[in-house]
């Protein structure tokens, strides 16, 4: 199925369009607690007249409810509440809704249409794009999921607007990878930014080049056999950062990992692929500016390796990482002895930070 992906000028004809468009008997609205006090009124203001009976379920708010019981909640009140394999599910959230809510439609009565509406800059430009949906399981980030795209995602940097300064940053990130596997026009940009003041007319216009970029790849490779590992530049020490993290006072933000994580992954392009350095050292202190430091110590480091070895990328127990030898120029299924990964994480530890 065609993904119809719409940077939006009129939020309320296009809502409207996107469900004419969908096969709909019953529509349905999935929100966090958080979107649903501040995202919700915004679409329900627009009396919009396919919405008039529409049942809102909600879920709690943050990563630690994209579990099961959420995902079960969800089935219960799609059943419970009349729902067909003809009805129509509107996620109205960040990552974390589109996400559950994508592997929910995906999964109820074997899938019902879907309508991604994203509200923090990290599901505008990752996670309601690309077809992938699922849940955290067993201690590990989206270890359950299946690959299903949306009918339409509609994005409106206006959402934003109720959006702390951390989210907004942590979206950011994923901007700054796709600058790096794209070109360097798009990277320089990116640079001089200020994502901490934004201009949100300005940021639309970068996240539809940057959602382009995502696009792009995911139309060559939309089952992540070969280059759509690009996409995960960052993320192989990312996830294991956000992984540990999750079980401390102070878990990161998705962004906040891959930022930490693009860093020792730049450091392994410089020595083991001759990523430029002086491309690599402005990178990093954009990111040391914006995001500030991850505290860990050596005693870390095989924890972190281990939850490397869990990434979905991997092959036969062999971590892959996707490196860059300049600015676009990508170079999927590297690998990094034990040593190497160790420097890394010195790297972020002792320089970087």
């Amino acid at each position: 199925m065609e993904q119809k992906i719409i940077i939006s000028k009129c939020l309320k004809d296009e809502i409207s369009t996107a469900i004419e468009e969908c096969e709909h008997d019953r529509v349905f609205i999935l929100v966090d607690e958080t979107t649903e006090k501040d995202c919700l009124p915004i679409v329900l203001d627009l009396n919009i007249p396919y919405l008039n009976e529409a049942k809102v379920i909600t879920i709690g708010a943050s990563d630690n409810h994209k579990d099961l019981d959420s995902l079960s909640h969800v089935w219960k009140s799609l059943c419970d509440n009349g729902a067909t394999r003809h009805s129509c599910l509107l996620n109205i959230g960040g990552g974390m809704v589109t996400d559950l809510g994508g592997f929910a439609a995906s999964t109820f009565k074997r899938g019902i249409n879907f309508i991604n509406i994203p509200t923090t800059l990290l599901a505008m430009v990752d996670a309601s794009v690309g077809g992938k949906t699922g849940i955290n399981f067993n201690g590990l980030k989206n270890e359950i999921g299946v690959f299903n795209d949306a009918k339409t995602v509609i994005i409106n940097t206006e959402f934003l607007k109720s959006l702390d300064r951390d989210n907004i940053c942590s979206g950011y990130a994923e901007m700054i990878k796709h600058g790096l596997i794209s070109n360097v026009e798009m990277w320089k940009e990116l640079m001089v930014f200020d994502i901490l003041n934004p201009d949100l007319s300005q940021l639309q216009d970068m996240v539809a080049r940057s959602i382009n970029v995502k696009e792009k790849v995911v139309e060559q490779d939309p089952h992540e056999k070969g280059i759509r590992k690009a996409l995960n530049l960052g993320h192989t020490m990312g996830h294991a950062f956000e992984s540990m993290s999750l079980h401390t006072d102070h878990p990161l933000l998705h962004g906040y990992a891959v930022a930490f994580g693009i860093v020792c992954e730049l450091y392994l392009s410089c020595v083991k692929t001759n990523f430029p350095t002086d491309i690599m050292r402005q990178t990093i202190s954009y990111i040391k500016n914006t995001y500030g430091s991850f505290l860990f110590t050596c005693d870390d480091y095989d924890t972190l390796i281990s939850l490397m070895k869990h990434d979905k990328k991997n092959t036969a127990g062999t971590i892959n990482f996707t490196l860059l030898s300049g600015i676009g120029e990508i170079k999927i299924n590297q690998t990094a002895s034990k040593e190497e990964l160790m420097e890394a994480l010195d790297f972020l530890r002792e320089g970087a930070n």
